[in-house]
């Protein structure tokens, strides 16, 4: 006789043996004992009761299986086994006699089939909880079973691609696998799966989104002109390209804040300032998207100011580092004489003027239209040596004998570059090779 015992179920049969004239058909008994066995689903310890009783007179009792004794304590009339398992199958019977010794009974061998629970309930959870990820740390993917018992063999899955993440076979209901160092292109939804030889069963899927920390914001700003002026507006720019949103950006001068601004979308945020003479200095700013601050890069940006703004102008030239040298005296503007012009001289220009290096000293008759007849030449000679800050900080030598004929002109870099395309023909085909040229 076969009978089937699942895991998980706590079983328990009371046999009592009854009287026959004067003897205890312990054989009969017994054998009605086995032959009743039933099982019944209780949650909990996985177990089995063996318990033989008779009503007036006390019994010895064992309980063997396919040749092994389970119990050999003869005085006590049941037997346990606790944490059954599917190895427990095979044939069972029980032996009795009486005190005395002199009615041993055995029962027939009867067939006990233990079966393993089915996998049901299958849940994919991460840790840490919130089916988020951050960037660069190690995530865990937990799959675990509501009900199954048995070796099981676990697997984690990408649900896009169908791609094996790992698998691992062991006695439980719950199984880790830890994801390697996630990056931006792990997002996306995971799956596992449990087997415990009743077929796979499948998880929902988990959408997994990855958090990127901030890494290296960087500072910009802008002014209305080339140079940047006392009651001039500076808009300060701090943008992390990468980093996920929200993030919350923080403006800092000589290491005191300024302000804060946030970009709920990401992206960058603007901080405006107006200057005052105590705003030059050095200025830096932070970026927080609640995965850690960070500054950008290891120094502060430096900003310089002029408290007014220059006497001097380069006009009429390609772009405005290029042009007929112009000063300012009393609200009037005049030029500059040629003689004994150099690039010591233009280099001050360029200073003064907050462009590039110096480049050329050009005649200022180049620059058309000329200078009126009514303007005038307000230097005649200007003696720099080269590292002076603005042109007025140079010796000079009033006009005497100079006219317009004899304007000074100056070119320096501009901050501005043009980029040049140069093709093997006047047209061109798809393939064929072009060269790009940046100038400034």
């Amino acid at each position: 006789m076969t009978m089937g015992v699942t895991d998980q179920e706590s079983f328990m049969k009371e046999v009592r043996l009854k009287k026959s004239s004067d003897f205890f058909d312990l054989q009969q008994v017994i054998k009605g004992w086995l032959s009743g066995i039933g099982s019944a689903s209780v949650r909990g310890k996985k177990c089995m009761r063996l318990f033989c009783k008779k009503a007036q007179e006390e019994l010895l009792s064992g309980c063997s299986q396919d040749g092994h004794t389970l119990r050999s304590d003869w005085r006590s009339p049941e037997f346990w086994i606790s944490s059954i398992r599917k190895e427990d199958s095979g044939y069972s019977w029980c032996e009795a006699m009486t005190t005395s010794h002199s009615v041993p009974k055995q029962s027939d061998r009867s067939y006990i089939q233990v079966q393993r629970i089915p996998m049901s309930g299958v849940f994919l959870e991460t840790q840490p909880q919130g089916d988020q990820a951050v960037e660069g740390k190690m995530p865990v993917l937990v799959c675990s079973v509501a009900e199954g018992t048995g070796d099981t063999t676990f697997s984690w899955h990408r649900e896009d691609t169908r791609e094996s993440l790992g698998q691992k076979s062991q006695r439980s209901q719950r199984a880790e696998l830890e994801i390697p160092v996630i990056r931006e292109g792990h997002a996306g939804g995971y799956y596992c799966t449990a087997d415990n030889g009743y077929g796979i069963i499948q998880s929902e899927a988990v959408n997994v989104s990855v958090r990127i920390p901030v890494s290296h914001p960087v500072l910009t700003f802008s002014t209305s002109g080339a140079q940047a002026f006392t009651g001039d507006v500076v808009e300060l720019r701090c943008e992390d390209k990468r980093a996920s949103p929200p993030i919350l950006y923080r403006f800092y001068h000589e290491n005191v804040t300024l302000g804060s601004t946030s970009a709920p979308f990401g992206g960058r945020a603007s901080f405006s300032l107006s200057l005052t003479t105590g705003r030059s200095g050095n200025y830096a700013c932070e970026a927080d998207n609640g995965l850690g601050a960070q500054r950008h890069g290891k120094d502060m940006s430096n900003i310089s100011f002029h408290k007014h703004p220059p006497k001097i102008r380069l006009v009429n030239g390609a772009h405005h580092c290029n042009g007929r040298v112009e000063v300012e005296k009393e609200g009037r503007w005049g030029t500059v004489c040629d003689d004994g012009w150099d690039m010591k001289d233009a280099a001050v220009v360029r200073r003064e003027l907050g462009r590039g290096a110096a480049k050329h000293t050009p005649a200022g008759m180049l620059y058309l239209p000329v200078a009126e007849e009514d303007q005038s030449v307000f230097i005649q000679v200007a003696l720099c040596n080269g590292t002076e800050e603005a042109l007025a900080g140079c010796e000079q030598v009033e006009t005497f004998d100079c006219g317009h004929d004899e304007d000074t002109g100056a070119v320096c870099e501009d901050s501005h570059s043009a980029i040049t395309i140069r093709a093997p023909g006047i047209q061109n085909d798809m393939g064929d090779m072009v060269a790009l040229h940046c100038q400034a």
